[in-house]
């Protein structure tokens, strides 16, 4: 641990003539936009469970990455290092959040109380690191999908023991977020579907996980958790029908069961484009929703029909989710949690470093870039003229609820043929977004 990250200096931001790997390009976290700083426009995030667990094993082949940190795997003392390489990195990029799952910070124990002690004591290491350099909880959440015990789900789960295992581990995980400050806690449904109908009680099971989310719901008031829980859609992988597929599924759960003043959407990238959607799409369903929430930052491979969870490298991708989140109100309690990972073969710490940076530069890019489109105003002119029949006469009676089937019909039946329609531009529109991103570069 004493050489994890020796020779990488604190990360600098040197302007995009910086050939320094390094060093930031784009990405000034005291840059003044629009009246905050790039730093409280993007509230950038480390995942611990990628960043400082994942040693890139796949399907074919093990482990090429060492995330040991010179201690024996699943010990205290290996969560520790973890925890040091942690704040370590965070701090020399300038992160000011992470997020984590319940296993990600502490090794299992025999029994369920011994993991819950080990929990205790991680928490209260990772709250002194915490203290000690002013990084923050972005969210936390429990892992209910990677033990056997949930091979078939959690909450939504056959049988009623893997239930009452999977509320303890919840309980638990909203404690210690709740120790961190958190800004919020979430819920990835990980196993929450199913197979196949042959074997599967759809309506019990779905009755099972708004009645988990309920009981979060009355715990989380019980103790005055003060932040918001967020639902994280995902069509598929590992289950091949999951209950919260996209944002507009999930958003219907909530309604259904009455939980929809209680949740926001934690929208990740490469969760939309599985779900046969764009990254902005899913963003846009939540906002209009008013279940806008939090982000998961990566990008998939649209060659490879799996969650590939790569570090964001599309600026295009980064723009269109900026002008989203911009069009939201921004983050509150949210922000761009890197729910990314190095590619197998790009192994080593500095590795990492160097993805962090692309990402973050990524995005740096997406938010001014973003703010142009808006400053330049031609896209929402052109939105705004395409709708302006809705603005008065019969248009703006039917948007204020003036009017009916029978008054419509004999409008259109005095209104005559429609001959002429009004052109959607796409193509023009998506020269103006290349002509702002690079129109004063050649």
């Amino acid at each position: 641990m004493k050489n994890y990250l020796k020779t990488i200096p604190k990360i600098k931001f040197k302007g995009s003539k910086s050939t320094d790997p390094f060093s930031f390009r784009f990405y000034n976290p005291n840059e003044v936009i629009h009246g905050k700083s790039m730093k409280e426009h993007l509230r950038f995030a480390m995942s611990y469970w990628h960043t400082l667990c994942g040693t890139g094993v796949d399907m074919f082949g093990s482990g090429t990455a060492d995330k040991s940190f010179s201690k024996k795997e699943g010990t205290l003392a290996h969560a520790k290092a973890k925890a040091d390489a942690g704040f370590l990195l965070m701090s020399k990029l300038g992160i000011g959040f992470f997020c984590f799952h319940d296993v990600d910070i502490a090794p299992a124990g025999e029994t369920l109380a011994e993991t819950h002690t080990n929990l205790d004591i991680m928490a209260d290491y990772i709250k002194e690191k915490m203290d000690s350099t002013g990084i923050k909880c972005l969210w936390g959440t429990a892992n209910l999908f990677g033990h056997p015990r949930f091979m078939h789900g959690a909450a939504t789960a056959p049988n009623a023991d893997v239930f009452a295992y999977a509320a303890a581990s919840i309980k638990k995980a909203i404690d210690i977020t709740k120790k961190f400050d958190g800004q919020g806690y979430v819920f990835w449904g990980g196993r929450e579907g199913y197979e196949t109908l042959l074997n599967t009680d759809m309506k019990l099971e779905l009755d099972n996980l708004a009645r988990m989310m309920h009981m979060a719901v009355d715990y989380k008031n019980k103790i005055k958790f003060n932040g918001p829980f967020y639902i994280e859609p995902k069509p598929k992988e590992p289950t091949k029908h999951q209950y919260d597929f996209d944002a507009a599924s999930t958003i219907s759960f909530l309604r259904k069961y009455g939980l929809e003043k209680h949740f926001k959407l934690n929208i990740e990238a490469n969760h939309a484009t599985l779900a046969g959607h764009t990254f902005e799409h899913e963003l846009r369903t939540a906002a209009i929703n008013d279940m806008f929430g939090s982000i998961d930052a990566n990008q998939g491979d649209m060659l490879l029909g799996w969650d590939t969870d790569q570090f964001p490298t599309d600026v295009y991708n980064a723009v269109y989710c900026m002008l989203e989140v911009i069009r939201a109100g921004g983050f509150t309690t949210g922000g761009l949690n890197f729910d990314a990972k190095q590619r197998r073969g790009s192994y080593t710490p500095e590795d990492t470093v160097i993805a962090y940076i692309a990402g973050m530069d990524t995005f740096a890019l997406g938010l001014k870039i973003a703010y142009a489109i808006i400053d330049d105003g031609r896209i929402d002119d052109f939105v705004k003229e395409r709708y302006k029949s809705y603005t008065h006469g019969i248009g703006a009676d039917i948007v204020n609820g003036k009017t009916d089937l029978e008054k419509l019909t004999r409008y259109a039946l005095s209104n005559g043929e429609i001959t002429t329609n009004t052109s959607g531009r796409q193509e023009m529109l998506e020269s103006i977004i290349n002509s702002i991103m690079f129109g004063n570069r050649f």
